[in-house]
């Protein structure tokens, strides 16, 4: 069942990427230059403060508080450029940004891909994280350090969505800053999206001294694959030509199964559950600086079978942004 999970992926990260390139291939789509500005002959480069993060909620049954199981990586520093379609972006955490960082114990990898074209939005994502310090109402005391070097969780997604307006509007005036957005403009947008995860440990999920109100209490492993369509709107007001803020939010229904582990027990269900991709922005741009910051993030309902509540979780990206566009273009 994994493996085919996984071919659902590649094979659907194939073909969007492939259907946008070949119309971008074909033709020189038309845009309108009074609401919008092109700059094919600059490059684009940037230096730019972000930060991920990434959080599942295992809801309670009583009184206690959710237990969460969240991690939230490095402020990084970077650098990077646009020229064309094409972004390279490098960032790393150094010690003098992240002071607190030496005594956490806990690794990651966070890739997340976002790609903007003329007429569609293109999300990716591969995260895993190891090693949690677990939070809620049973560690606010004595166990308020506690650490779980053995639990896991991977997420892997796709999401494809195609805006009407392209013409008019410009994500990447807002996101990629090579773009300069000169007059408010929106846009419907229409897709599908699909996620694969897992969260994992030796033993229950739930700390034995923290059972109490959890029905999760046993479970060692929650895995779920959730695949739907979505619609949304995004809409970029623009101030006095140079002042922006972008708003940007799709939401789905998606076909969700998910399944529950405890030792030699597995449950499964299939159930129909919501979720959000949002996006926003807000600076300043003009013919040439760019000073803006951006969070691009997602959200997720998840089916839990042994509580009524459903499982949440959540990842995401912020950033703080200063480019410039440069004219490289001889004439």
């Amino acid at each position: 069942m994994k493996k085919h999970y996984i071919t659902v992926l590649v094979i659907g990260l194939c073909l969007t990427i492939i259907k946008p390139c070949s119309v971008n291939a074909q033709k020189t789509l038309y845009h309108d230059s009074t609401y919008y500005t092109t700059y094919p002959g600059t490059i684009t480069p940037r230096i730019y403060l972000s930060q991920k993060y990434g959080m599942l909620i295992l809801p309670s049954s009583g009184d206690e508080k959710n237990l969460k199981y969240s991690r939230t990586s490095k402020l990084n520093l970077g650098i990077g450029a646009t020229y064309r379609r094409f972004s390279l972006n490098v960032a790393y955490g150094f010690n003098f940004l992240n002071p607190d960082d030496k005594k956490n114990k806990t690794t990651s990898l966070d890739l997340q891909l976002h790609m903007y074209r003329r007429e569609w939005i293109i999300d990716a994502l591969a995260i895993h994280y190891k090693g949690f310090y677990p939070k809620g109402s049973a560690f606010d005391s004595t166990n308020s350090n506690y650490y779980r070097p053995d639990a896991q969780m991977n997420l892997f997604g796709l999401a494809a969505y195609r805006f009407t307006n392209g013409e008019r509007f410009s994500y990447r005036a807002a996101m990629i800053q090579d773009e300069w957005q000169k007059k408010s403009a929106g846009s419907l947008l229409f897709g599908g999206q699909a996620y694969y995860g897992i969260m994992k440990a030796d033993s229950s999920i739930v700390p034995k001294f923290a059972e109490n109100g959890f029905p999760q209490a046993g479970i060692n492993k929650i895995n779920f694959f959730t695949i739907g369509p979505g619609i949304g709107y995004a809409y970029t007001l623009v101030i006095k030509k140079h002042f922006f803020v972008t708003g940007s939010l799709i939401g789905s229904l998606n076909l969700n199964f998910s399944s529950e582990q405890k030792p030699n027990v597995q449950s499964s269900e299939v159930r129909v559950n919501p979720s959000a991709l949002y996006k926003a922005a807000i600076g300043y741009n003009s013919n040439t600086w760019d000073l803006s910051a951006n969070w691009v993030g997602n959200a997720m309902w998840i089916q839990s079978i042994s509580a009524p509540e459903k499982y949440f979780l959540t990842t995401g990206n912020y950033r703080i942004i200063l480019s410039k566009k440069i004219n490289i273009k001889k004439h």
